[in-house]
This record gives structure tokens, sequence and C-alpha cells, in this order.
């Protein structure tokens, strides 16, 4: 029997805090750098109105953390993993959906959302 998913943690591939998002502009602006996650859930400079919409009506509470903002259990599972999206239960913290499956939502909520919706019906099928 699979446990229930109580928390869902979308980790990007950036610091955050005002030096850390500097970082990751000048980092993007010269290719160096990218988050798939990011582009899901931003525009240029601010927050997508479909993301806003979906992580309000999502039925799993979702938060967003900065590499530097995550606690010590998070970076064990996420660790040279990132972005990516972490599920948490109440034994176990695990990758849900990985940097790959992130990219190919090509900065969509809406495709985001369909290949969230999928893992988790597999996870609690299984």
């Amino acid at each position: 029997m699979t446990e229930t998913i109580n928390k869902l943690y979308g980790i990007y591939h950036a610091d955050g805090g005002l030096v850390g998002e500097l970082a990751y502009i000048f980092g993007k602006y010269t290719g160096n750098v990218h988050c798939s996650l990011c582009d899901i859930t931003h525009n240029k400079i601010t927050m997508k109105k479909d993301w806003k919409s979906f992580s309000r009506d999502f039925p799993i509470p979702f938060d967003l953390l900065h590499l530097n903002e995550r606690s010590e259990d998070l970076t064990l599972e996420s660790d040279n993993h990132t972005p990516c999206v972490l599920a948490q239960t109440k034994n176990k913290t695990f990758i849900l959906l990985s940097a790959k499956e992130l990219e190919g939502c090509n900065k969509s909520v809406t495709k985001f959302k369909t290949i969230l919706q999928n893992k988790l019906k597999l996870h609690t099928d299984s």
C-alpha cells in the first residue's frame, strides 16, 4: 500500500535572496544557468497568474524553495538533482518529478499540472 503524499516541494536550481536572484538573472542572460522550474512558475520577472491559480487550488500543499532555503532532509533528496519536485509522505521524501520531466513541460503550467497529476495517480495506484 502506498503512503499518502502530504506535501510537495518544487526546488529551483538557484539560490534565493537578492544576491541569488541577481546571480541567476546574470547566469541566465549569459547562458550559463537554466532552471526549467523557474520557467514554469515565472514570466521574466513575476510569478505567472496560471501558477498562482494552480498552487492555490491544488489539493496538496506545494511549496517552492531555492537551493539555500532547503531543510537538511530536502537537501539530501534533491542535491545534484535540481530543479525537481519532491513529494513528502509521513515516512519519506522522494523525487516525484525530475529535471528532465520539468524541462519537458516547455515552460507551461498546464503541461506541468498534467504531468504532476499523472505521476500522483501512478503513485497512488501502485
